[in-house]
Protein backbone atom coordinates (compact mmCIF):
# COMPACT_ATOMS: atom_id res chain seq x y z
CA UNK A 1 0.00 0.00 0.00
CA UNK A 2 1.02 3.46 -0.69
CA UNK A 3 -1.08 5.91 0.47
CA UNK A 4 1.37 6.76 3.60
CA UNK A 5 4.35 7.14 1.85
CA UNK A 6 2.77 9.21 -0.91
CA UNK A 7 1.46 11.78 1.87
CA UNK A 8 4.35 11.88 4.16
CA UNK A 9 6.26 12.47 0.75
CA UNK A 10 3.92 15.88 -0.16
CA UNK A 11 3.90 16.87 3.72
CA UNK A 12 7.64 16.61 3.65
CA UNK A 13 8.00 18.44 0.04
CA UNK A 14 5.47 21.28 2.08
CA UNK A 15 7.48 21.43 5.43
CA UNK A 16 4.43 22.15 7.49
CA UNK A 17 4.19 22.07 10.75
CA UNK A 18 1.32 21.17 11.76
CA UNK A 19 -1.02 23.68 10.16
CA UNK A 20 -3.02 23.34 6.67
CA UNK A 21 -1.82 22.36 3.61
CA UNK A 22 -3.40 24.58 1.43
CA UNK A 23 -3.82 28.59 0.74
CA UNK A 24 -5.58 28.14 -3.35
CA UNK A 25 -7.18 25.88 -5.25
CA UNK A 26 -8.47 25.76 -8.42
CA UNK A 27 -12.42 25.80 -8.57
CA UNK A 28 -15.12 23.36 -9.77
CA UNK A 29 -15.05 25.03 -13.38
CA UNK A 30 -10.92 26.49 -13.39
CA UNK A 31 -9.35 29.63 -11.99
CA UNK A 32 -8.11 29.74 -8.69
CA UNK A 33 -9.91 31.14 -5.21
CA UNK A 34 -7.52 31.41 -2.23
CA UNK A 35 -9.61 29.81 0.70
CA UNK A 36 -9.61 30.05 4.03
CA UNK A 37 -6.64 28.29 5.81
CA UNK A 38 -7.72 25.52 8.28
CA UNK A 39 -4.92 27.88 10.89
CA UNK A 40 -6.25 31.31 9.67
CA UNK A 41 -7.52 33.99 11.22
CA UNK A 42 -11.25 33.15 10.24
CA UNK A 43 -10.87 29.54 11.94
CA UNK A 44 -9.53 31.66 14.90
CA UNK A 45 -12.27 33.79 14.82
CA UNK A 46 -15.09 31.51 14.90
CA UNK A 47 -13.64 29.58 17.66
CA UNK A 48 -14.10 33.16 20.06
CA UNK A 49 -17.30 32.69 19.76
CA UNK A 50 -18.00 29.00 21.07
CA UNK A 51 -19.94 28.84 24.16
CA UNK A 52 -17.02 29.10 26.56
CA UNK A 53 -16.68 29.59 30.52
CA UNK A 54 -16.15 25.44 30.77
CA UNK A 55 -13.66 23.45 32.47
CA UNK A 56 -10.48 22.13 30.78
CA UNK A 57 -9.95 18.33 30.18
CA UNK A 58 -6.47 17.15 29.84
CA UNK A 59 -6.25 13.44 28.12
CA UNK A 60 -3.52 11.43 27.04
CA UNK A 61 -4.25 8.66 23.96
CA UNK A 62 -0.84 6.88 23.57
CA UNK A 63 -1.29 5.10 20.07
CA UNK A 64 0.78 1.81 20.25
CA UNK A 65 0.61 -2.08 19.02
CA UNK A 66 -0.81 -4.00 21.62
CA UNK A 67 -2.48 -7.09 21.89
CA UNK A 68 -5.74 -7.42 22.98
CA UNK A 69 -8.36 -10.03 24.62
CA UNK A 70 -11.55 -9.74 22.62
CA UNK A 71 -12.71 -12.62 24.75
CA UNK A 72 -10.63 -15.45 24.72
CA UNK A 73 -9.45 -14.95 21.01
CA UNK A 74 -6.07 -12.34 21.46
CA UNK A 75 -4.88 -10.19 18.31
CA UNK A 76 -2.04 -7.93 17.83
CA UNK A 77 -3.35 -4.54 16.64
CA UNK A 78 -2.90 -0.92 17.46
CA UNK A 79 -5.03 1.00 19.85
CA UNK A 80 -5.36 3.66 22.29
CA UNK A 81 -3.72 2.83 25.33
CA UNK A 82 -3.86 -0.77 24.66
CA UNK A 83 -7.95 -0.94 25.61
CA UNK A 84 -10.42 -1.75 22.80
CA UNK A 85 -12.70 0.61 22.72
CA UNK A 86 -10.03 3.53 23.79
CA UNK A 87 -10.86 5.51 26.56
CA UNK A 88 -13.82 7.50 27.03
CA UNK A 89 -14.06 11.25 26.86
CA UNK A 90 -16.56 12.77 28.63
CA UNK A 91 -17.11 16.71 28.49
CA UNK A 92 -19.67 18.88 29.49
CA UNK A 93 -20.65 21.08 26.76
CA UNK A 94 -18.66 24.21 26.82
CA UNK A 95 -15.36 22.81 28.12
CA UNK A 96 -11.74 22.79 26.32
CA UNK A 97 -10.64 19.29 25.60
CA UNK A 98 -6.78 19.33 25.53
CA UNK A 99 -5.78 15.43 24.04
CA UNK A 100 -1.70 14.55 24.25
CA UNK A 101 -1.13 12.43 21.26
CA UNK A 102 2.16 10.44 21.88
CA UNK A 103 2.59 7.86 18.35
CA UNK A 104 4.40 4.66 19.43
CA UNK A 105 3.52 2.97 15.88
CA UNK A 106 6.42 2.48 13.67
CA UNK A 107 3.56 4.34 11.12
CA UNK A 108 2.31 7.51 10.81
CA UNK A 109 -1.13 8.83 12.85
CA UNK A 110 -3.18 11.81 13.61
CA UNK A 111 -6.95 11.76 15.32
CA UNK A 112 -10.27 12.34 13.82
CA UNK A 113 -13.10 14.27 16.28
CA UNK A 114 -16.15 12.18 14.22
CA UNK A 115 -18.90 14.73 14.41
CA UNK A 116 -18.01 17.58 16.66
CA UNK A 117 -18.16 21.36 15.03
CA UNK A 118 -14.26 22.26 15.96
CA UNK A 119 -11.82 24.44 14.84
CA UNK A 120 -10.98 23.45 11.55
CA UNK A 121 -6.97 23.25 12.27
CA UNK A 122 -7.88 20.17 14.89
CA UNK A 123 -10.02 18.05 12.51
CA UNK A 124 -7.21 15.77 12.67
CA UNK A 125 -7.20 15.19 8.03
CA UNK A 126 -3.17 15.28 7.09
CA UNK A 127 -2.32 16.72 4.94
CA UNK A 128 -6.24 18.84 4.78
CA UNK A 129 -6.19 20.16 8.09
CA UNK A 130 -2.52 19.11 9.50
CA UNK A 131 0.29 16.85 8.67
CA UNK A 132 0.28 13.57 10.11
CA UNK A 133 2.06 12.96 13.84
CA UNK A 134 5.18 10.55 12.42
CA UNK A 135 6.48 7.45 14.25
CA UNK A 136 7.48 8.44 17.22
CA UNK A 137 5.70 11.88 17.39
CA UNK A 138 2.88 13.51 19.58
CA UNK A 139 0.27 16.03 19.07
CA UNK A 140 -1.49 18.45 21.00
CA UNK A 141 -5.16 18.74 20.51
CA UNK A 142 -7.00 21.84 21.80
CA UNK A 143 -10.61 22.72 21.01
CA UNK A 144 -13.94 23.91 22.62
CA UNK A 145 -16.95 21.31 22.29
CA UNK A 146 -19.81 23.33 22.92
CA UNK A 147 -22.33 21.23 21.37
CA UNK A 148 -23.54 17.94 23.55
CA UNK A 149 -24.13 14.71 22.21
CA UNK A 150 -22.59 11.46 21.10
CA UNK A 151 -20.01 11.22 19.23
CA UNK A 152 -16.77 9.45 18.99
CA UNK A 153 -12.43 10.13 17.62
CA UNK A 154 -10.41 7.44 14.89
CA UNK A 155 -7.27 7.83 13.06
CA UNK A 156 -8.08 9.69 9.51
CA UNK A 157 -4.71 7.50 7.54
CA UNK A 158 -5.18 5.33 5.21
CA UNK A 159 -7.28 2.46 6.83
CA UNK A 160 -6.27 2.56 10.30
CA UNK A 161 -9.74 3.02 11.15
CA UNK A 162 -10.54 -0.90 10.20
CA UNK A 163 -7.93 -1.51 13.47
CA UNK A 164 -8.15 -0.85 17.62
CA UNK A 165 -8.00 2.89 17.36
CA UNK A 166 -11.25 4.32 18.09
CA UNK A 167 -12.66 5.72 21.16
CA UNK A 168 -16.71 7.48 22.07
CA UNK A 169 -16.54 11.04 23.08
CA UNK A 170 -19.55 12.35 24.75
CA UNK A 171 -20.50 15.79 25.34
CA UNK A 172 -22.83 15.97 28.11
CA UNK A 173 -25.81 18.75 28.12
CA UNK A 174 -25.60 20.92 31.28
CA UNK A 175 -29.00 21.46 30.84
CA UNK A 176 -30.14 17.99 30.16
CA UNK A 177 -33.82 17.48 29.16
CA UNK A 178 -34.19 13.65 29.19
CA UNK A 179 -34.60 11.88 32.15
CA UNK A 180 -32.99 8.49 32.36
CA UNK A 181 -31.20 6.91 35.65
CA UNK A 182 -27.97 4.87 34.29
CA UNK A 183 -26.52 5.22 30.93
CA UNK A 184 -24.27 2.87 28.45
CA UNK A 185 -22.25 3.69 25.82
CA UNK A 186 -22.31 0.79 22.83
CA UNK A 187 -19.43 0.48 20.46
CA UNK A 188 -20.39 -1.68 17.54
CA UNK A 189 -17.30 -2.88 14.57
CA UNK A 190 -16.57 -5.57 12.82
CA UNK A 191 -13.07 -7.09 12.98
CA UNK A 192 -10.53 -8.58 11.24
CA UNK A 193 -7.32 -7.48 12.36
CA UNK A 194 -4.54 -9.90 13.87
CA UNK A 195 -6.86 -12.80 12.29
CA UNK A 196 -6.63 -13.15 8.53
CA UNK A 197 -4.36 -10.16 8.43
CA UNK A 198 -4.85 -6.43 8.30
CA UNK A 199 -6.68 -3.77 6.57
CA UNK A 200 -3.72 -2.93 4.64
CA UNK A 201 -3.29 -6.44 3.54
CA UNK A 202 -7.18 -5.91 2.64
CA UNK A 203 -7.06 -3.03 1.13
CA UNK A 204 -4.32 -3.92 -0.97
CA UNK A 205 -6.30 -7.18 -2.08
CA UNK A 206 -9.56 -5.18 -2.60
CA UNK A 207 -7.73 -2.38 -4.81
CA UNK A 208 -7.01 -5.17 -8.04
CA UNK A 209 -10.46 -4.69 -8.39
CA UNK A 210 -12.78 -7.76 -9.31
CA UNK A 211 -12.16 -6.71 -13.27
CA UNK A 212 -10.22 -10.43 -13.96
CA UNK A 213 -13.08 -12.73 -12.32
CA UNK A 214 -14.66 -13.69 -15.18
CA UNK A 215 -12.10 -15.75 -15.47
CA UNK A 216 -12.84 -18.93 -14.16
CA UNK A 217 -15.82 -18.10 -12.61
CA UNK A 218 -18.43 -18.04 -15.50
CA UNK A 219 -18.27 -14.69 -16.69
CA UNK A 220 -19.79 -13.19 -13.96
CA UNK A 221 -21.96 -9.43 -14.53
CA UNK A 222 -20.29 -7.18 -13.01
CA UNK A 223 -23.48 -4.26 -14.19
CA UNK A 224 -22.31 -0.58 -14.34
CA UNK A 225 -19.90 -1.19 -11.62
CA UNK A 226 -20.98 -3.96 -8.54
CA UNK A 227 -21.13 -7.08 -9.42
CA UNK A 228 -24.21 -8.96 -9.91
CA UNK A 229 -23.87 -12.24 -8.00
CA UNK A 230 -26.95 -13.56 -8.80
CA UNK A 231 -27.70 -14.54 -5.11
CA UNK A 232 -25.11 -16.39 -4.84
CA UNK A 233 -23.77 -17.14 -1.53
CA UNK A 234 -20.11 -17.46 -1.49
CA UNK A 235 -19.85 -17.98 2.44
CA UNK A 236 -17.37 -15.90 4.36
CA UNK A 237 -14.40 -18.16 4.29
CA UNK A 238 -10.75 -16.96 2.62
CA UNK A 239 -10.77 -18.43 -0.80
CA UNK A 240 -9.31 -17.83 -4.37
CA UNK A 241 -10.80 -17.44 -7.76
CA UNK A 242 -10.04 -20.60 -10.05
CA UNK A 243 -7.84 -17.52 -12.32
CA UNK A 244 -5.82 -17.50 -9.02
CA UNK A 245 -6.86 -13.86 -7.49
CA UNK A 246 -6.69 -13.83 -4.11
CA UNK A 247 -9.87 -13.73 -1.96
CA UNK A 248 -8.89 -13.57 1.43
CA UNK A 249 -10.41 -10.56 2.79
CA UNK A 250 -13.22 -9.86 -0.01
CA UNK A 251 -16.55 -10.98 0.57
CA UNK A 252 -19.20 -12.22 -1.45
CA UNK A 253 -22.83 -12.82 -2.17
CA UNK A 254 -23.89 -10.13 0.93
CA UNK A 255 -27.25 -8.29 0.32
CA UNK A 256 -29.42 -7.06 1.70
CA UNK A 257 -32.73 -5.45 0.36
CA UNK A 258 -32.72 -2.67 2.77
CA UNK A 259 -28.85 -1.25 2.27
CA UNK A 260 -30.29 -1.67 -1.80
CA UNK A 261 -28.45 -4.53 -2.26
CA UNK A 262 -24.80 -5.15 -2.06
CA UNK A 263 -24.29 -5.32 1.88
CA UNK A 264 -20.42 -5.36 2.06
CA UNK A 265 -16.87 -5.93 0.52
CA UNK A 266 -14.96 -7.21 3.64
CA UNK A 267 -14.87 -10.23 4.61
CA UNK A 268 -14.65 -9.54 8.67
CA UNK A 269 -14.51 -12.30 10.87
CA UNK A 270 -16.10 -11.41 13.92
CA UNK A 271 -18.20 -8.50 14.95
CA UNK A 272 -17.90 -7.06 18.40
CA UNK A 273 -19.68 -4.67 20.96
CA UNK A 274 -18.00 -2.93 22.87
CA UNK A 275 -14.40 -5.24 21.99
CA UNK A 276 -15.93 -8.41 22.87
CA UNK A 277 -17.03 -11.18 21.23
CA UNK A 278 -20.19 -13.07 21.63
CA UNK A 279 -19.11 -16.02 23.54
CA UNK A 280 -17.54 -13.56 26.10
CA UNK A 281 -19.89 -10.62 25.80
CA UNK A 282 -19.63 -7.37 27.27
CA UNK A 283 -22.14 -6.95 30.69
CA UNK A 284 -23.97 -4.36 31.65
CA UNK A 285 -25.45 -4.56 35.34
CA UNK A 286 -28.52 -2.76 35.86
CA UNK A 287 -31.86 -2.35 38.06
CA UNK A 288 -34.91 -3.86 36.85
CA UNK A 289 -37.47 -0.66 36.25
CA UNK A 290 -34.41 1.73 35.61
CA UNK A 291 -34.51 4.04 32.16
CA UNK A 292 -31.09 3.67 30.66
CA UNK A 293 -29.98 5.72 27.50
CA UNK A 294 -27.67 3.57 25.59
CA UNK A 295 -25.66 5.60 23.13
CA UNK A 296 -24.30 3.45 20.20
CA UNK A 297 -22.09 4.29 17.87
CA UNK A 298 -21.16 2.33 15.06
CA UNK A 299 -17.54 2.24 14.45
CA UNK A 300 -16.92 -0.30 11.94
CA UNK A 301 -14.91 -0.42 8.65
CA UNK A 302 -17.17 -2.03 6.23
CA UNK A 303 -21.07 -2.93 7.83
CA UNK A 304 -24.07 -1.45 8.75
CA UNK A 305 -25.72 -2.99 11.68
CA UNK A 306 -29.91 -4.22 12.89
CA UNK A 307 -29.71 -3.29 16.66
CA UNK A 308 -32.37 -4.61 18.93
CA UNK A 309 -32.52 -5.43 22.66
CA UNK A 310 -34.40 -8.73 23.18
CA UNK A 311 -37.84 -8.52 25.24
CA UNK A 312 -37.79 -4.28 25.20
CA UNK A 313 -38.75 -1.19 22.68
CA UNK A 314 -36.58 1.26 22.32
CA UNK A 315 -37.22 5.30 22.28
CA UNK A 316 -34.79 6.77 19.72
CA UNK A 317 -34.35 9.96 20.94
CA UNK A 318 -30.97 11.40 19.20
CA UNK A 319 -29.32 10.89 16.03
CA UNK A 320 -25.67 11.66 15.56
CA UNK A 321 -25.89 13.88 18.55
CA UNK A 322 -28.63 15.93 18.13
CA UNK A 323 -32.51 15.57 19.57
CA UNK A 324 -35.30 13.93 17.37
CA UNK A 325 -39.34 13.88 17.76
CA UNK A 326 -38.95 10.49 19.62
CA UNK A 327 -40.28 6.96 18.39
CA UNK A 328 -40.52 3.85 19.69
CA UNK A 329 -39.07 1.13 17.90
CA UNK A 330 -37.97 -3.06 18.12
CA UNK A 331 -34.96 -2.10 16.21
CA UNK A 332 -32.71 0.52 14.13
CA UNK A 333 -30.02 0.97 11.92
CA UNK A 334 -26.81 2.00 11.70
CA UNK A 335 -24.09 2.76 8.71
CA UNK A 336 -20.76 3.07 9.86
CA UNK A 337 -20.05 6.59 11.35
CA UNK A 338 -23.60 6.98 12.77
CA UNK A 339 -24.63 6.98 16.41
CA UNK A 340 -28.32 7.15 18.10
CA UNK A 341 -29.18 7.33 20.93
CA UNK A 342 -32.30 5.38 22.68
CA UNK A 343 -34.21 5.03 25.86
CA UNK A 344 -35.02 2.06 27.27
CA UNK A 345 -37.07 1.03 30.77
CA UNK A 346 -35.53 -2.59 31.71
CA UNK A 347 -37.05 -5.66 32.76
CA UNK A 348 -36.03 -7.86 34.97
CA UNK A 349 -33.45 -10.77 33.74
CA UNK A 350 -30.90 -11.00 31.25
CA UNK A 351 -31.48 -9.69 27.73
CA UNK A 352 -28.95 -9.82 24.75
CA UNK A 353 -28.56 -6.58 23.11
CA UNK A 354 -27.73 -7.57 19.31
CA UNK A 355 -25.55 -6.40 16.62
CA UNK A 356 -26.80 -8.00 13.58
CA UNK A 357 -24.18 -7.23 10.65
CA UNK A 358 -26.61 -6.16 8.13
CA UNK A 359 -26.72 -8.90 5.14
CA UNK A 360 -23.64 -10.59 6.38
CA UNK A 361 -25.33 -13.09 8.43
CA UNK A 362 -23.59 -12.81 11.45
CA UNK A 363 -23.78 -10.86 14.77
CA UNK A 364 -22.46 -9.31 17.59
CA UNK A 365 -23.74 -9.41 21.37
CA UNK A 366 -23.51 -7.62 24.65
CA UNK A 367 -25.62 -8.58 27.69
CA UNK A 368 -27.87 -6.35 29.72
CA UNK A 369 -28.61 -8.07 33.44
CA UNK A 370 -30.91 -6.79 36.11
CA UNK A 371 -31.70 -10.23 37.88
CA UNK A 372 -31.26 -13.94 37.74
CA UNK A 373 -31.23 -15.62 34.56
CA UNK A 374 -29.40 -17.49 31.86
CA UNK A 375 -27.43 -15.83 29.01
CA UNK A 376 -28.81 -17.03 25.70
CA UNK A 377 -26.83 -18.29 22.99
CA UNK A 378 -24.45 -16.27 21.58
CA UNK A 379 -26.19 -16.88 18.41
CA UNK A 380 -29.34 -16.27 19.33
CA UNK A 381 -31.37 -13.60 17.51
CA UNK A 382 -34.36 -11.41 19.37
CA UNK A 383 -37.42 -11.54 17.29
CA UNK A 384 -37.16 -7.25 17.63
CA UNK A 385 -34.65 -7.98 14.79
CA UNK A 386 -37.33 -8.64 12.33
CA UNK A 387 -40.04 -5.99 14.08
CA UNK A 388 -40.66 -2.13 13.49
CA UNK A 389 -37.04 -1.21 12.08
CA UNK A 390 -35.91 2.33 11.73
CA UNK A 391 -34.02 4.58 9.26
CA UNK A 392 -33.17 7.58 9.28
CA UNK A 393 -35.41 8.55 6.48
CA UNK A 394 -38.53 8.16 9.25
CA UNK A 395 -37.05 11.06 11.95
CA UNK A 396 -37.83 14.21 12.08
CA UNK A 397 -35.70 16.97 13.66
CA UNK A 398 -36.81 18.22 17.39
CA UNK A 399 -37.68 21.59 16.52
CA UNK A 400 -34.94 23.25 18.47
CA UNK A 401 -32.56 22.26 16.30
CA UNK A 402 -34.54 22.60 12.81
CA UNK A 403 -32.99 24.39 10.43
CA UNK A 404 -34.94 27.44 9.07
CA UNK A 405 -36.77 27.90 5.74
CA UNK A 406 -34.11 29.61 3.57
CA UNK A 407 -33.63 29.04 -0.58
CA UNK A 408 -29.95 27.73 -0.69
CA UNK A 409 -27.12 30.11 -1.84
CA UNK A 410 -25.32 27.39 -3.28
CA UNK A 411 -25.84 24.21 -4.13
CA UNK A 412 -23.23 21.33 -4.85
CA UNK A 413 -24.19 18.05 -6.69
CA UNK A 414 -22.29 14.79 -5.42
CA UNK A 415 -22.74 11.52 -7.74
CA UNK A 416 -21.67 8.80 -6.12
CA UNK A 417 -19.59 6.49 -8.54
CA UNK A 418 -17.22 3.73 -9.21
CA UNK A 419 -17.72 0.51 -8.05
CA UNK A 420 -15.66 -3.02 -7.76
CA UNK A 421 -15.05 -3.91 -11.04
CA UNK A 422 -12.11 -1.54 -10.78
CA UNK A 423 -12.28 -0.63 -7.37
CA UNK A 424 -12.61 3.10 -8.09
CA UNK A 425 -14.83 4.49 -5.69
CA UNK A 426 -15.10 8.15 -6.23
CA UNK A 427 -16.78 11.54 -6.14
CA UNK A 428 -18.30 12.85 -9.85
CA UNK A 429 -16.04 10.21 -11.40
CA UNK A 430 -12.71 12.22 -9.65
CA UNK A 431 -11.39 10.02 -7.06
CA UNK A 432 -9.32 12.12 -4.08
CA UNK A 433 -5.94 12.81 -4.66
CA UNK A 434 -3.96 13.34 -1.36
CA UNK A 435 -1.46 14.98 -3.47
CA UNK A 436 -3.91 17.62 -4.69
CA UNK A 437 -6.52 17.99 -2.10
CA UNK A 438 -8.15 21.17 -3.75
CA UNK A 439 -8.57 19.58 -7.21
CA UNK A 440 -12.64 20.00 -7.75
CA UNK A 441 -12.87 21.34 -4.55
CA UNK A 442 -16.77 22.27 -3.38
CA UNK A 443 -16.50 26.03 -2.63
CA UNK A 444 -18.89 27.92 0.05
CA UNK A 445 -19.02 31.24 1.55
CA UNK A 446 -19.09 32.28 4.91
CA UNK A 447 -22.87 32.53 5.92
CA UNK A 448 -24.21 30.78 3.12
CA UNK A 449 -27.30 28.35 3.63
CA UNK A 450 -25.55 25.00 1.11
CA UNK A 451 -27.07 22.50 -0.58
CA UNK A 452 -25.66 19.05 -0.78
CA UNK A 453 -27.21 16.58 -3.62
CA UNK A 454 -26.06 13.26 -3.00
CA UNK A 455 -26.87 10.81 -6.30
CA UNK A 456 -25.84 7.35 -5.87
CA UNK A 457 -24.97 5.94 -9.30
CA UNK A 458 -23.23 3.31 -7.84
CA UNK A 459 -24.54 -0.30 -6.75
CA UNK A 460 -23.68 -0.15 -3.31
CA UNK A 461 -24.34 1.98 -0.13
CA UNK A 462 -22.54 4.37 0.79
CA UNK A 463 -22.82 6.83 3.97
CA UNK A 464 -21.86 9.76 3.62
CA UNK A 465 -19.90 11.79 6.37
CA UNK A 466 -19.55 15.53 6.61
CA UNK A 467 -16.64 17.35 8.40
CA UNK A 468 -17.34 20.66 11.06
CA UNK A 469 -20.65 20.67 10.52
CA UNK A 470 -24.10 19.09 10.68
CA UNK A 471 -26.72 19.11 7.84
CA UNK A 472 -30.72 18.86 7.89
CA UNK A 473 -31.62 15.66 5.52
CA UNK A 474 -34.64 17.03 3.67
CA UNK A 475 -36.89 20.10 4.70
CA UNK A 476 -37.84 18.42 8.37
CA UNK A 477 -35.48 15.65 8.65
CA UNK A 478 -32.94 14.75 11.23
CA UNK A 479 -29.98 17.03 11.87
CA UNK A 480 -27.19 14.39 10.52
CA UNK A 481 -23.18 14.00 10.00
CA UNK A 482 -23.60 10.95 8.61
CA UNK A 483 -26.21 9.93 6.08
CA UNK A 484 -26.78 6.75 4.22
CA UNK A 485 -27.44 6.77 0.22
CA UNK A 486 -28.40 3.64 -0.91
CA UNK A 487 -28.00 2.91 -5.06
CA UNK A 488 -29.98 4.91 -7.38
CA UNK A 489 -31.21 7.06 -3.95
CA UNK A 490 -30.83 10.97 -4.15
CA UNK A 491 -30.53 12.96 -0.37
CA UNK A 492 -31.13 16.33 -0.45
CA UNK A 493 -29.51 17.74 3.06
CA UNK A 494 -28.60 21.33 4.19
CA UNK A 495 -26.41 22.86 6.11
CA UNK A 496 -25.03 26.60 6.74
CA UNK A 497 -21.63 27.87 6.42
CA UNK A 498 -21.07 29.29 9.73
CA UNK A 499 -17.39 26.65 10.70
CA UNK A 500 -14.39 28.43 7.91
CA UNK A 501 -11.84 26.08 6.76
CA UNK A 502 -11.38 22.74 4.92
CA UNK A 503 -13.91 20.37 5.67
CA UNK A 504 -13.67 16.54 3.92
CA UNK A 505 -16.94 15.04 2.67
CA UNK A 506 -16.45 11.06 2.15
CA UNK A 507 -17.96 7.46 2.37
CA UNK A 508 -17.19 6.39 5.91
CA UNK A 509 -16.84 2.84 4.56
CA UNK A 510 -13.02 2.84 5.48
CA UNK A 511 -12.05 1.32 2.31
CA UNK A 512 -14.17 3.32 0.03
CA UNK A 513 -13.11 6.46 0.86
CA UNK A 514 -9.18 4.87 1.38
CA UNK A 515 -10.15 4.49 -3.08
CA UNK A 516 -11.19 7.72 -3.20
CA UNK A 517 -14.34 8.62 -2.97
CA UNK A 518 -13.53 11.86 -0.76
CA UNK A 519 -14.26 14.99 -1.48
CA UNK A 520 -13.17 18.87 0.05
CA UNK A 521 -15.80 21.73 0.69
CA UNK A 522 -13.55 24.96 1.35
CA UNK A 523 -14.65 28.25 2.20
CA UNK A 524 -13.45 30.96 0.26
CA UNK A 525 -11.15 33.37 2.02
Amino acid sequence: MTTINRRSLLLAGLGLAGGGALAACSGPKGGSAALVGPSGSAVAAAETKRATGGAERTVRLTAAATPVDLGGTTVNTWTFGGQLPGQEIRLTAGDTLVAQLANHLAAPTSIHWHGLSLRNDMDGVPPVTMREVPAGGSFDYRFIADRPGTYWYHPHVGVQLDRGLYGPLIVEDPHEPLKYDDEWVVVLDDWLDGVTGTPDEAFAELSKGMGGMNHGMGGMDHGSGGMDMGGMDMGQSPSSTGGGMSMKFMLMGATSPLLGGDAGDVNHPHHLINGRLPAAPAVKQAKPGARVRLRIINAGGDTAYRVALGGHRLTVTHSDGYPVEHQEVDALLLGMGERYDVLVTLQDGVFPLVSLAEGKNATGTALIRTGSGQAPEPSFRPTELDGRLLTADQLRADQGVRLAARTPDVTHRLQLTGGMARYDWSINGRRFDMNDPAAGAFLVGQGQRVRLEFTNASEMWHPMHLHGHTFQVGDTGPRKDTVIVKPKQRIVCDFDADNPGQWMVHCHNAYHGESGMMGLVAYRA
